[in-house]
């Protein structure tokens, strides 16, 4: 192993935002995965997985611990009838992988076109977007388990898969370390197209290709500042900032009291915890709570393009991110009794 010392961490994240890593390990296999928390567990280290950066707050002091980042790469597909199973590694580019399966007429995460990051934390955080969620699509993880040091494959059920959720990210939070994601795709399907956004610029009643339904992801997520691109100031971000709230129907009727209107509601999702329960867009809020897009505090501020996006407008620090993102909070719970749960995992902050 090469581990580095005091290792920026700044240039792997999209915010551009934060201190050093005490130690750093680039880990091209599953050997390299094992023996890097072999030398934490007997160094004492904390230890922390490095994906794409693209879902990551650094804290300004850094983070005094091993920083490990999976860059294990390879695809390898199998067909059963109209089903094919891609198991990818890891350190895959998600949007990458993603447009692999387009063009390959796989469906089942067309709508998560140009997301950024990398495959190993899509089963982390159940990334989804305009009506599909990884989790619909994974048929198994295959993860090292730090607890009993040695690699485990779970299937969907055993992720404990919700909303923005799922166990690598809460009860079990730093337990594994993923190396392989298994997906699940149909041969020749139909997109899916449950987003009123997509039907609407779609045309209601279409039958549009997966290509189609990709690349208008993509030209919606560039419009909202939330596709990387090269020299745009609003890409400085850690994309949605705030996780949009699932609240009772009673809460959904004292927000439109306080608003004066009706707020857009959504389906919570499947299962019985979800039942007389929606999902309130946080932007909404956040706009209803008198911030507009382009608002700034000092060198952090709101994207001009959508209000869920909190930016680096140039020399920001995660101090200034977390000050902007708590003035947000605070408004929003003030009128609404709502508070905003942060999306983006915060390294370094003591929590």
């Amino acid at each position: 192993m090469h581990i580095e010392e005091n290792k920026p961490l700044a240039p792997f994240t999209t915010l551009g935002i934060g201190g050093p890593a005490r130690w750093y390990l680039r880990a091209e296999s599953e050997a390299d995965v094992a023996d890097a928390a072999e030398w934490a567990r007997v160094h004492g280290a904390a230890l922390f997985v490095l994906g794409g950066g693209s879902n990551l707050l650094v804290a300004d002091d850094g983070f005094d611990g091993l920083v490990l980042q999976v860059a294990l790469e390879g695809i390898q597909t199998s067909e059963r009838g109209e089903q094919v199973t891609a198991r990818v590694a890891a350190g895959e580019d998600w949007s990458g992988f993603v447009e692999h399966a387009v063009d390959a007429d796989w469906a089942g995460v067309e709508c998560l076109a140009g997301i950024p990051g990398t495959v190993g934390g899509t089963p982390v955080q159940n990334v989804g977007a305009y009506g599909q969620e990884v989790a619909d699509v994974i048929a198994r993880v295959r993860a090292y388990d730090l607890r009993a040091r040695q690699f485990v494959e779970l299937d969907r059920e055993e992720c404990g898969f919700a909303y923005r959720r799922s166990r690598f990210n809460a009860e079990d939070r730093g337990r594994f370390v993923v190396t392989r994601v298994d997906y699940r795709l149909k041969k020749h399907g139909g997109p899916t197209l449950k987003y009123a956004e997509l039907q609407r610029v779609l045309g209601e009643g279409s039958a549009p290709s997966l290509r189609a339904v990709a690349d208008v992801v993509k030209c919606i997520r560039q419009a909202k500042g939330m596709l990387l691109v090269e020299g745009d100031a609003d890409c400085r971000s850690a994309g949605s900032f705030f996780k949009n709230p699932v609240v009772s129907e009673a809460q959904a009727h004292e927000i439109a009291v306080a608003a004066g209107k009706e707020p857009p509601q959504f389906t919570a999702g499947e299962g019985s915890k979800n039942a007389g329960r929606v999902k309130i867009p946080a932007a909404w809020l956040i706009e209803q709570a008198g911030f507009e897009k382009g608002y700034a505090r000092g060198a952090a501020g709101i994207s001009t393009r959508h209000t869920l996006a909190l930016v680096n407008r140039g020399g920001a620090t995660a101090r200034d991110v977390m000050e902007l993102a708590e003035e947000i909070c605070r408004a929003v719970e003030t009128r609404f009794g709502v508070r905003l749960a942060m999306e983006p995992v915060r390294l370094g902050f003591g929590e």
